[in-house]
């Protein structure tokens, strides 16, 4: 476990500047004042890899312009070193903005499907679990082999899910060009943008933190933010679709875009998740084509 002083001397190696103040946030993460008052946060990330895809993916977000992200002033020795977001509360107006805003970094795109953020490692991270960046062409058969099945494996082996329990999520992948809907170019996304990931401001404006960031379909992002309540989700999806319309049948395929999300959490956290994701499975599974 590391401690105040460690995080304060990883804050001034990376800004160059003494902290005048250090203080524990939650585990391994710090908040911290540098001399001249600006407030930082100082977050452990032990894992080479890891820290190098957390920065990458932060920096490849922000670069779009579009949704704000902290800026990143360093990411080195086991240290990530971010300006803080002041406290704050989602508003409606912020949450249309957000909308907006996140429709126009989906749109920046990526150069394939699963394809890492410059700079960004193929043996990434969701969270704590581990996620490989392959780039794919077709969608479907990339989101079924690169993101379901991995984690659908690691559940069997671990018994959380039985085999024949993992059968409905294998036919549920095998049917996924039909499930899928209309094709679409690659988005730039975030890619754990569950609520927890997004920080609102004194503004209430919204900002991006802790990605896991690649190269996928847009619903994916969306679907995301349902599974866990994002704050204002209609006003969200509403802003959204102003900028660029969602295909028909969004509603009929949110469940197969939180497979990959429920399934990591089944992987990270046991059986609850493995409910959750038989239920999506199984509608899924039920649904004639149209």
């Amino acid at each position: 476990m590391s401690s105040e002083s460690d995080a304060a001397q990883g804050a001034a190696r990376a800004t160059g500047r003494a902290v005048s103040q250090v203080r524990r946030m939650s585990g391994e993460m710090y908040g911290a004042t540098l001399d001249g008052g600006r407030a930082v946060v100082v977050k452990r990330v032990a894992d080479p890899v890891a820290l190098r895809a957390e920065v990458a993916g932060l920096r490849w977000l922000a670069e779009a312009g579009a949704v704000p992200v902290p800026a990143v002033h360093g990411g080195e020795h086991g240290w990530l070193v971010l300006d803080r977001v002041g406290p704050g509360r989602a508003s409606a107006d912020g949450a249309e903005r957000f909308g907006r805003a996140l429709a126009a970094l989906h749109r920046e795109g990526a150069p394939a499907f699963g394809a890492p953020p410059p700079g960004g490692p193929v043996e990434a991270f969701i969270g704590r679990a581990p996620m490989r960046n392959v780039p794919g062409d077709a969608w479907p058969r990339w989101y079924a082999e690169q993101r379901v099945l991995p984690y659908l494996r690691r559940a069997v082996d671990a018994r959380t899910l039985s085999t024949a329990e993992a059968a409905v999520v294998e036919r549920v992948c095998a049917r996924m060009p039909e499930l899928a809907g209309p094709a679409e170019p690659p988005a730039r996304l975030h890619g754990d943008l569950w609520s927890g990931n997004v920080l609102w401001d004194a503004e209430g404006s919204a900002w991006l933190i802790d990605p896991a960031a690649h190269g996928g379909h847009r619903e994916t992002d969306l679907a995301m933010l349902a599974l866990f309540g994002a704050p204002h989700l209609d006003r969200i999806l509403g802003a959204y679709e102003e900028v660029t319309p969602l295909a028909a049948g969004r509603r009929e395929r949110v469940p197969l875009h939180q497979l990959f999300p429920l399934l990591v959490h089944t992987v990270l956290f046991g059986r609850g998740y493995a409910e959750e994701t038989l239920a999506a499975a199984r509608a899924l599974d039920g649904r004639h084509p149209a």
